[in-house]
């Protein structure tokens, strides 16, 4: 058996272009791992399980079901393996567990399996699976684009402490929900994102410097949605502590702390609220993607 971490990501920026003509959407965004991981737990087996503490994870309807199933497709094989999944990313929050957990078997079970699939057809595998999953294949500081499955790899942040924060809130079907509300004057250009790659690149990233770019597309239509997330948000601020960002396509949200007492200032002042609120940080490529695998299964 070999366990693999799926770690959980944030956005530092997304934005969205425009409506593309096969329905998706144009998006450039730039992803970062962060230290919340998923732990997949893979075995040779007779046939293919995957199997996970919550049941309606379980069994087909979860996405690395169809992962091994497409990947065995690709190699010539039957699908045979049992995938155990230990749940620590919150479902439904926009921190990319599903998506991570599906690129996780991808390299895991191309090793199990002695396939020796390239990079490059892994890659085209998970374009296939979802739009984020692509690029947990890297994971570390990386760009996305197109419906998020060309990916980019930038220089990494440096460690960089972030408090997650998970409302009490569950929307239903949410990613096509919150597109769905979208609207042109939520469209941009691709501006910002391109002004933070500019600051990785040259190797000026300072929290300061990126404090006023760190942009999402749907943070208007979650405030104006779903007030309880404004209200969150405005009282983390009104009591000094940092802006607050959402995760994707939410509804959890992220700071850039300063510091732990900080941290510790913003689960106090959400407690009323029933959030969970969990301090991590940054993981670097090495330690996720292709880099977590071990030397030998």
């Amino acid at each position: 058996m070999v366990e693999i971490p799926a770690y959980a990501k944030l956005n530092l920026t997304f934005e969205v272009l425009g409506r593309r003509s096969d329905g998706f959407h144009e998006v450039m965004t730039i992803m970062q791992t962060v230290g919340l991981a998923d732990v997949l737990r893979i075995e040779a087996d007779t046939e293919l399980k995957v199997e996970c503490e919550y049941p309606e994870l379980a069994g087909e309807q979860n996405l690395v079901w169809r992962a091994a199933v497409e990947l065995a497709k690709a190699g010539g094989i039957e699908p045979n393996a049992k995938i155990f999944i230990e749940k620590h990313i919150p479902v439904g929050m926009g921190l990319g567990g599903g998506s991570s957990d599906a690129a996780t078997a991808l390299l895991g079970l191309n090793e199990l399996w002695g396939l020796g699939l390239s990079f490059e057809d892994l890659a085209d595998i998970a374009a296939e699976l979802g739009s984020d999953v692509s690029f947990f294949l890297w994971g570390g500081t990386a760009l996305a684009q197109g419906r998020g499955e060309r990916i980019t790899s930038l220089s990494p942040l440096p460690p960089l402490a972030v408090t997650l924060v998970f409302p009490d809130l569950v929307i239903a079907n949410k990613t096509a929900t919150m597109y769905s509300k979208l609207t042109l004057g939520q469209f941009s250009d691709g501006g910002v994102t391109r002004q933070v790659i500019q600051i990785l690149t040259s190797g000026r990233f300072v929290r300061e410097s990126v404090s006023g770019l760190v942009f999402n597309a749907f943070s208007e239509v979650a405030a104006q949605s779903y007030p309880a997330l404004r209200e969150m948000c405005r009282q983390v601020v009104d009591e000094g502590g940092p802006v607050m960002h959402l995760c994707g396509a939410g509804p959890a949200f992220f700071a850039l702390p300063s510091s732990e007492g900080e941290h510790q200032r913003i689960a106090e002042l959400l407690q009323p609220y029933g959030a969970g609120v969990y301090l991590v940080s940054t993981v670097p490529p090495e330690q996720c993607g292709l880099g977590s695998l071990p030397t030998s299964i």
